[in-house]
């Protein structure tokens, strides 16, 4: 049973007895694993409040073979993100994102979406409050990519027949991206305005700024980000950051 050590992001935290936990942890090297925290809960545990979610560091954990469960044996705390906890905004994107990770991540070596999840933990903690709805729309999209799931957009996802670079687009979410009329017309399709088209294709892309969004259009990407991801991603699963996220209680309507 070796000893592993790895950069590592928890994901997820739970009570597993009185004194013990047990943590999701993304790896870079390992993919998501689940290791248990034996006395983390005591008053004078060696992990102190190092295992928090969205807390980053170098994990050690003996990775037993053909089991599911590892043990922890240290966790050195390297970053804990406190800026996510000054609006519920970056603190609700930062929990979707590792929720993503933690569903539909690979157990085996992904350092794809570790890298990503690390980099958009740190860019939310110190965006501009203005930016930071455009920004969890872009970081969500991109782990969804990294993951696979990328929507087309330039060329017709059933059949590649190249779309027109301007005006309305047809998308479907069952199918993956954008279609072509004849394909629109027979699988079905919502027709996505050229300003939300053009907004779409500019949070795909990391080399251009952010989109403006007003309130009327980051609604629309929002339910549309939050339909992509169940419908690909879900597979039946709850996703309670997810509905948090995409519902946005601690807005005053």
């Amino acid at each position: 049973m070796p000893l592993v050590s790895t950069p590592a992001i928890v994901i997820s935290s739970l009570r597993y007895s009185e004194t013990s936990k047990i943590v999701r942890l993304a790896t870079r090297e390992h993919g998501v694993q689940s290791v248990i925290a034996k006395g983390a809960l005591r008053p004078k545990s060696r992990f102190g409040a190092a295992l928090q979610v969205l807390s980053e560091g170098q994990a050690h954990f003996i990775l037993k073979e053909n089991r599911e469960l590892h043990l922890l044996t240290g966790f050195e705390l390297r970053r804990l993100h406190v800026g996510l906890a000054t609006d519920l905004e970056r603190y609700s994107v930062a929990c979707t994102l590792a929720e993503v990770m933690l569903r539909f991540a690979p157990p085996d070596p992904h350092p794809e979406s570790f890298d990503l999840l690390r980099h958009a933990l740190e860019e939310l903690e110190h965006a501009p409050a203005s930016g930071v709805d455009a920004l969890g729309y872009r970081l969500l999209w991109q782990m969804v990519s990294v993951l696979g799931f990328e929507p087309a957009l330039d060329q017709c996802v059933v059949d590649g027949t190249p779309l027109p670079e301007a005006g309305a687009l047809p998308f479907s979410t069952r199918e993956g991206g954008a279609l072509c009329s004849t394909c629109a017309s027979h699988y079905g399709a919502t027709q996505l305005p050229e300003q939300a088209r053009v907004g779409l294709a500019a949070l795909l892309n990391s080399e251009v700024p952010l989109p403006l969004l007003d309130e009327k259009h980051g609604a629309a990407h929002r339910r549309l980000l939050a339909r992509y991801i169940r419908y690909h991603l879900a597979e039946g699963a709850e996703l309670p950051a997810l509905e948090f996220w995409s519902q946005r209680p601690w807005v005053i309507t």
